[in-house]
């Protein structure tokens, strides 16, 4: 732009205040972000979950982590040097002198705002004397009081000091660069262009490039695609996956292979470690398997690694660190299974493809999922999560006597019986366990069954959407220790209340029987509708006589009755004249309250809508803040003696044909059951009515034996069809008829006017 002046910092003034910004910038959210927690506020976490997590795999490596450590040392030494650093410069910039300041001429002539103009004049003439070239003084000095003297007596100065803040007039704008002068002298030209080079035209390129290419080898779920295309090859391929082959194609996943993922480590000593572990597991590593890629090494060391978890094996020092790293990556790669599993079966719904994934084979990545994290085999029994259990102790508990085959089973036994089974643990070892079971979670699921934006919900008809909401309440099985242990105290107390005898026994028993019976009488009496009042038969009606119905058979019995009294007499027919009116009275009152208990069925429907409307619209508005929340994923810690990190606790809630083995829903990972939790699920309904089978099932991603089936009843009926009550906005022909016209009206009242005149 023309007149536009670039001037640099000569004195470095602004480059500070640039500087200190930028150092500002960087250490404030950095300060947030990575400082380490506090060492008390971690000591005092793993306090408290010493005595039920103290001997799981992770919490004794993070207390390892945390005694050893110096990372947090070091993170704390680089922010207090940043930190020094912006507070020397905020000092540097804070004792700067100001170099921009508003002309002001009353200062240049050092006088008060407020002189008058001769003072100007007798102030200027003592000034100039002084400085003046002539007399030995200052040119610049001199030029200033001259300009401040014009500025204060001159009327243009003075408009242009006022309007433009100086005696000039408007100069030409300048813009300054906050760069210190030196970088633009020609003497280090090279030296900066060097650093701008290297900058800007190598590191720069070099790093979005590394970002770039890493990411897009990425998943959103930070899974190799590799390794997606892998597994969907294979469910694609095997639609019916045996644990077996599951297993195999898991540790067949890219994130295991050295080449693609550096975090995978290949060892000298995994040629020797790798079949002495082979060895040890036997024909379930299934060496002999040529196809690709289950043949190669990274693939099978990954599978021995895993089937030593899952046998709970001792492994070297050497070789435990990969073994963590594959575990730790399971639980991610088995979710990515299930998601392409229901990519598959969604492409199969579609398309009418045969090679969706049978629910058995997502079902087992859910169950493989419990086993590595728990460390135990598909057919070993639940027990062996809780501490201090064996094998050799299961056979107290799976004897005829007790017969306990799950942790349900265990909770619900009473504290005698249970402590007599497992008396071979010591009292310490015993209140483990209990803390331990206590710990776990009981989860309450209730289904509620509907059609949203309809008319009737409940009513679900042929190829409507289906929306089954399911409340989960996750609780402590403590609490539920508490609930079995409350109830025998409570039946033994009304046993005892109960011996009075036999006889009297039996006789309280049927008179509370037919007491039950009479209220349970009077409660329905209650519910029903209060009947009209019956009128007493008119006279002439014998006791033999049927009584009449009201309304319909009202007018027919009067005719009848009146030709008879007129066949009988005059007197009987007075009577019967007051019978009538008798029986029109009745009838017109049977009326009036039939109009009246149509009108309270009337508002008690319009009541029921208002009621369905008004659920709906709180169901919508619990939709919409659902969708606004971002809740935590951080729920409860897993109890895990062989997972090597702390896994918090998630679930699987899906709706599946068990029968005819498919999904009915994609399984919803439920990650954010910290107490309750709602969850909709939506599908549309067969095509065909009739009455179907359905199960609405929970599984969790940690524990084994903890899942839940609930069965979903679905009866369909036909949909209704369409009527069309709006009329359509074309006009027919029969519409399109000629109008009246009122002109020959108006001419014929006009002529008979002049014929009356």
């Amino acid at each position: 732009m023309a007149g536009q002046q670039f001037q640099y910092d000569d004195s470095g003034n602004t480059f500070f205040y640039f500087l200190t910004s930028f150092v500002g910038l960087i250490v404030i959210p950095a300060t947030y972000y990575l400082w380490p927690r506090d060492q008390n506020a971690e000591q005092l976490r793993l306090k408290s979950l010493r005595r039920v997590h103290g001997r799981c795999l992770w919490y004794r490596l993070r207390v390892m982590k945390s005694q050893q450590s110096i990372i947090p040392t070091l993170k704390k030494v680089v922010l207090l040097l940043g930190w020094a650093v912006f507070l020397l410069l905020a000092y540097k910039v804070s004792n700067l002198e100001r170099e921009y300041q508003e002309y002001n001429p009353f200062e240049v002539l050092k006088l008060d705002p407020s002189a008058t103009m001769p003072e100007i004049k007798k102030q200027y003439r003592v000034l100039s004397l002084k400085h003046h070239p002539d007399k030995g003084g200052d040119a610049t000095t001199f030029m200033m009081i001259s300009k401040a003297y014009a500025a204060l007596t001159n009327d243009e100065a003075r408009r242009n000091w006022i309007e433009y803040g100086n005696p000039d007039g408007p100069k030409a704008y300048s813009f300054g660069i906050a760069l210190p002068a030196w970088i633009v002298d020609q003497k280090n030209s090279m030296l900066v262009l060097l650093v701008y080079g290297l900058a800007f035209m190598v590191i720069l390129p070099v790093v979005v490039g590394t970002w770039w290419y890493r990411s897009i080898r990425y998943s959103g779920d930070q899974i190799l695609i590799n390794t997606t295309q892998l597994f969907m090859h294979f469910m694609y391929k095997t639609p019916n996956m045996n644990m077996k082959r599951l297993e195999m194609v898991l540790t067949a996943a890219f994130e295991f292979d050295p080449r693609s993922n550096k975090e995978a480590v290949s060892r000298p000593t995994d040629n020797i470690e790798v079949p002495q572990m082979i060895r040890e597991l036997g024909s379930v590593i299934n060496v002999k398997k040529k196809e690709p890629p289950f043949c190669y090494p990274y693939s099978l060391k990954a599978r021995v690694l895993m089937l030593a978890q899952l046998a709970r094996m001792e492994v070297s020092e050497d070789i435990e660190e990969d073994q963590r790293f594959v575990v730790r990556k399971c639980p991610a790669l088995l979710q990515e299974m299930i998601n392409v599993g229901c990519q598959l079966t969604m492409m199969a719904n579609s398309r009418g493809g045969v090679h969706a994934p049978r629910l058995v084979s997502i079902e087992n990545c859910m169950k493989l999922s419990q086993m590595v994290v728990q460390g135990l085999q598909e057919a070993k029994s639940p027990l062996l999560q809780l501490p201090h259990f064996e094998e050799e102790h299961l056979r107290y508990c799976i004897s005829k006597k007790y017969k306990v085959r799950s942790l349900q089973d265990l909770v619900s036994m009473k504290d005698s019986e249970r402590r007599n089974m497992l008396r071979f643990l010591g009292e310490e070892k015993y209140d483990e366990v209990l803390s331990v079971l206590g710990s776990f979670p009981h989860v309450t699921m209730e289904t509620k069954l509907q059609v949203l934006d309809d008319e009737d919900s409940s009513n679900i008809t042929a190829g409507s959407i289906v929306t089954v909401t399911v409340t989960l309440t996750r609780k402590k099985m403590s609490e539920v220790f508490e609930k079995e242990q409350s109830t025998p105290q409570m039946a033994s107390e009304e046993a005892s209340q109960e011996d009075a005898g036999d006889a009297s026994k039996n006789k309280s028993v049927k008179v509370w029987q037919n007491k039950n019976k009479s209220t349970k009488k009077a409660a329905k009496s209650k519910k029903r509708k209060p009947a009209p009042k019956k009128k007493p038969a008119p006279p002439h009606q014998a006791k033999g006589d049927k009584p009449k119905q009201a309304n319909g058979n009202v007018a027919g019995n009067e005719v009848a009755l009146a030709k008879e009294e007129e066949e009988a007499g005059s007197d009987k027919g007075s009577e019967s004249d007051e019978g009538g009116e008798g029986n029109k009275d009745s009838g017109s009152e049977r009326e009036e309250e039939s109009d009246k208990q149509s009108d309270t069925e009337a508002d008690e429907i319009a009541g029921d809508d208002e009621e369905e409307w008004e659920a709906l619209q709180q169901s919508i508005q619990r939709r919409e803040r659902a969708l606004l929340e971002t809740k935590s994923k951080v729920t409860h810690p897993v109890y895990s003696l062989f997972f090597p990190e702390e896994k918090q606790e998630w679930w699987w809630l899906y709706i599946a044909d068990r029968r005819d083995q498919t999904l009915v829903s994609m399984p919803y990972h439920v990650c954010t059951l910290k107490d309750t939790e709602e969850v909709e699920m939506k599908f549309p309904a067969p095509s065909k009515t009739g009455n179907y089978q359905y199960s609405v099932i929970l599984r969790s991603d940690s524990y084994m034996g903890l899942d839940q089936i609930k069965p979903l009843k679905l009866e369909v009926h036909e949909a209704k069809a369409m009527v069309d009550n709006h009329p359509q906005w074309d006009i027919p022909d029969t519409e399109e008829e000629e109008e009246p016209d009122d002109s020959d009206g108006i001419e014929e009242s006009e002529e008979e006017e002049e014929d009356n005149d």
